[in-house]
């Protein structure tokens, strides 16, 4: 919990240049690739590229299986932070690519790489304070991607931001056939999930990420609000924490909103049967209907970020939630 915190803290503090800056244009007169120049703007910052980027790296496991569910662990230098294990389907490719750190790698360790590309899946994949700012790293000739949930400024995330996040990967490295077949599958699960859940209530959902003293929970902005309401549940936080992806909540609201369902995602070193033991032994929350009738559901938190998985999350939810096929 307390690298997320920092990850939303870094978010808030998130340099104004890094969101307003052009990084580094195409050499004049250098060769294109077939497909380029191709241009984007990213949380703000504008990049021309004039083709595929050869040697990126990743950081964090959203960030990660974006690239290697595209097929591209041969562009991969290195990668690092993971959340929980990559999927069985990612694995033979995952071992491929050098793991430069567990956590973040030292600008020094990024560099010794020699990354052309660097794919940030949180704000703090780029703290300033660490020396990885983006502008940074585009004065060392490196083009980098924010994963659009943690753009500083934005909307409410939603599946439409997870089909175009994968769509602008695609194209940056001339798969953007790879990145429409996966939309088009995306898509058809979500479409699915929709089909099985109509005219059904939503349930009410406390998602249960860790905390003690509050609740640290999912709010209104992020991709995980957007999956509990297409499961068929309702986010009973998604108002008091509308702006925030993830936040902390008192636990007297947790009783007051009355959840019938409770979403514990898995992570970390704190078990899920901790988890559940947690809720259940406080006496607080004797009165809670998901409590009272042992009504818990259980995805990855690695599932309720903006990446491939976030499809195929919807309809794991809803399967638990009984809105599902």
């Amino acid at each position: 919990m307390l690298w997320r915190r920092a990850a939303l803290a870094a978010a808030l503090l998130f340099p104004l240049a890094a969101c307003t800056s052009t990084q580094a244009k195409p050499e004049a007169g250098g060769a294109t690739a077939p497909g380029f120049p191709y241009t984007v703007t990213n949380c703000g910052v504008t990049t021309t590229y004039t083709a595929p980027p050869k040697r990126a790296v990743t950081m964090n496991q959203h960030a990660t299986e974006v690239m290697l569910a595209l097929g591209l662990a041969k562009s991969l230098a290195g990668t690092a932070y993971l959340d929980d294990k990559v999927l069985p389907k990612y694995a033979a490719d995952y071992r491929s690519v050098p793991v430069l750190a567990a956590e973040y790698p030292s600008y020094e360790k990024l560099l010794s790489v020699n990354p052309d590309f660097v794919y940030g899946g949180y704000a703090s994949a780029f703290a300033a304070g660490e020396g990885r700012a983006r502008e940074a790293l585009a004065k060392s000739g490196i083009k980098s991607r924010l994963n659009v949930e943690n753009c500083p400024q934005g909307a409410a995330t939603t599946m439409d931001d997870v089909y175009e996040e994968v769509r602008e990967v695609g194209r940056t490295f001339g798969v953007g056939d790879r990145a429409e077949s996966w939309i088009r599958s995306a898509e058809a699960t979500s479409e699915r999930t929709r089909t099985a859940r109509e005219d059904k209530a939503p349930t009410p959902v406390f998602v249960y990420d860790s905390g003690d003293k509050t609740a640290f929970t999912v709010g209104g902005k992020g991709i995980g609000n957007d999956i509990v309401t297409r499961a068929g549940g309702r986010n009973v936080f998604a108002d008091d924490l509308k702006t925030q992806s993830f936040g902390d909540a008192s636990w007297e609201n947790v009783v007051a909103r009355a959840p019938e369902t409770i979403l514990i995602l898995d992570y970390g070193g704190t078990s899920v049967d901790a988890k559940k033991k947690r809720l259940r032994d406080d006496p607080a929350l004797a009165s809670v209907p998901a409590v009272k009738n042992n009504r818990f559901a259980v995805l990855p938190l690695s599932d309720m970020v903006t990446g491939v998985r976030a499809p195929d999350a919807v309809a794991k939810l809803a399967a638990q939630l009984g809105t599902g096929e």
